[in-house]
């Protein structure tokens, strides 16, 4: 047979396409052809085929061979269809036969000796393989990617021999049975390690009872990197879809998840010098970027004026709408980018602030720092926290240790759970206070000059309290908590001994 059809998938974002590959072999010339919008690296691959079947005891044909990748108009890339081109070529030829390969897709890189290398993206070509009824024939380097999809049945092969050698006994390689990795929370930074910080530990707690966005406001040393890294050890652990939607993500990047991280929340921390596109991802062929990247996790942004204005003015609608829309001339990619915003920042360039005696920074100098901060950015953070040092000496002093993760992670599971079946507040936030309390929200609201976005936000971080409390419905000391927390960044709040915010600064409305 001169023709032969060897199905395999693409990558277009978080989504794997059908991909047939076509090979014709004619009499003329002996050239290799390969058509069906392929970039540098699939026209490199009849290089790397010839050689490949050639080391592995087969014969490339001497002829006009034609290699079809359809559809036409779908761009091609990377090395992940070596594979089905090679065997489409060993099938057009008669040298293996291609029953088996039926209700396959197969995708992989061959090394010249005919070795399978590993490929990206294999996470949405196992899932798409696995929605569709197909089994997936894989390199073994994505064997523990590919086995973390449930109810999947892929086909790890070392190498493009191992593979022919099962298909001329008429059958595949055996699948890859999952393996479940350790659970790797207790290798996450542990809040016990924190001393003190009563205030910016209750705020955490919060942010991560009701996924809020929190912004750590202090000078050096004063912990805020600290009690960031530590938000996932609290954040309860990702199920099996979430799971797999982030570990899609790393897998269309190139860079997978190892097994022991499945189900812990990722945590990004991107350096300030970081662009837009790092931030937000792109490219010819869109990549996914760090807000994807912390997609259903942390993303930290230390010294959060540094970053350029651009790239912080990128992360607004993914904050909104948990998405990341990416456009270019040729397509149009989205990745899910719900994720937590973390941020940290000096109240000052000098960073001991204007109320401490070692600041030298003017007036108009803090007001160009602070400005570099745009209003909707800052209108999208729910909680504003200072963090105050801690003494020296309560640091040097021996004293019971603070309470760990686990315990807080506990109530941040039990509170997530409550706010799970009272349901979100919904369109107008008014549904959630109380009638004799909206009068006294308006009025502080007006004090504060808060945006119905924030007013909106006030009142979901009050239900996230009211939560962690185990009330089921929102009081005034929850919603005068909340307003503490976006009154912070006009002036100091005060704090109870549970480290919760009590007392707006302006007089409180009657």
């Amino acid at each position: 047979m001169s023709l032969a059809k060897i199905a395999s998938r693409a990558s277009a974002g978080l989504d794997a396409p059908a991909v047939q590959v076509e090979a014709h072999i004619s009499n003329g010339l002996p050239s290799v052809s390969i058509v069906g919008l392929p970039e540098a690296a699939v026209r490199e691959s009849r290089e790397r085929v010839r050689s490949a079947l050639i080391n592995s005891g087969f014969s490339f044909p001497a002829r006009r061979i034609t290699i079809n990748l359809a559809p036409a108009d779908l761009p091609k890339e990377g090395g992940r269809f070596d594979l089905p081109i090679a065997l489409a070529v060993l099938a057009a030829s008669g040298q293996i036969p291609t029953a088996p390969l039926l209700p396959c897709d197969c995708i992989g890189e061959l090394a010249l000796n005919g070795e399978l290398r590993g490929v990206s993206a294999v996470l949405p070509a196992a899932l798409k393989s696995r929605e569709t009824g197909r089994r997936l024939v894989l390199p073994s380097a994505n064997a523990a990617e590919a086995a973390c999809v449930p109810n999947a049945h892929n086909h790890p092969v070392p190498s493009l021999l191992t593979l022919c050698n099962a298909l001329a006994a008429g059958d595949l390689p055996p699948t890859e049975a999952r393996v479940d990795g350790p659970a790797a929370a207790l290798t996450l930074p542990d809040l016990a390690e924190v001393r003190g910080q009563a205030l910016a530990r209750r705020a955490l707690e919060i942010a991560a009872a009701g996924r809020h966005n929190l912004l750590l406001c202090g000078p050096p040393g004063a912990g805020k990197t600290l009690l960031a890294e530590r938000l996932p050890g609290i954040l309860p652990a990702l199920d099996t879809d979430a799971a797999l939607e982030t570990a899609s993500i790393y897998s269309v990047a190139g860079t997978p998840r190892p097994v022991s991280h499945w189900q812990i929340p990722p945590f990004r921390a991107p350096h300030h010098s970081a662009s837009a596109i790092a931030l937000a991802g792109g490219g010819s062929m869109p990549r996914p970027g760090e807000i994807s990247l912390a997609h259903q996790g942390v993303l930290f942004l230390d010294e959060l004026p540094e970053f350029s204005r651009s790239a912080l003015e990128m992360l607004r609608e993914p904050l909104e709408n948990g998405r990341m829309q990416i456009s270019r001339a040729r397509q149009q990619t989205c990745f899910p980018a719900r994720c937590q915003l973390v941020a940290a920042m000096n109240p000052c360039p000098c960073g001991h602030g204007p109320a401490s005696s070692q600041c030298r920074c003017t007036p108009d100098q803090v007001a160009r720092y602070q400005g570099r901060l745009s209003g909707p950015l800052l209108d999208r953070i729910d909680l504003h926290v200072p963090v105050e040092p801690v003494p020296l000496s309560t640091l040097l002093q021996t004293r019971q240790p603070e309470e760990d993760s686990a315990a807080v992670r506990s109530r941040v599971q039990h509170a997530r759970g409550l706010l799970n079946r009272t349901g979100p507040a919904g369109q107008d936030p008014a549904e959630a206070v109380a009638t004799t309390d909206r009068r006294w929200l308006a009025e502080a609201a007006s004090r504060l000059s808060l945006s119905g976005r924030a007013l909106h936000r006030c009142i979901q971080v009050a239900r996230t309290i009211a939560a962690l409390a185990e009330q089921p419905c929102v009081r005034r000391e929850h919603l005068l908590e909340a307003l503490g927390y976006r009154a912070a960044g006009f002036a100091m709040p005060q704090a109870d001994e549970r480290g919760a915010m009590t007392i707006l600064p302006a007089t409180q409305p009657s």
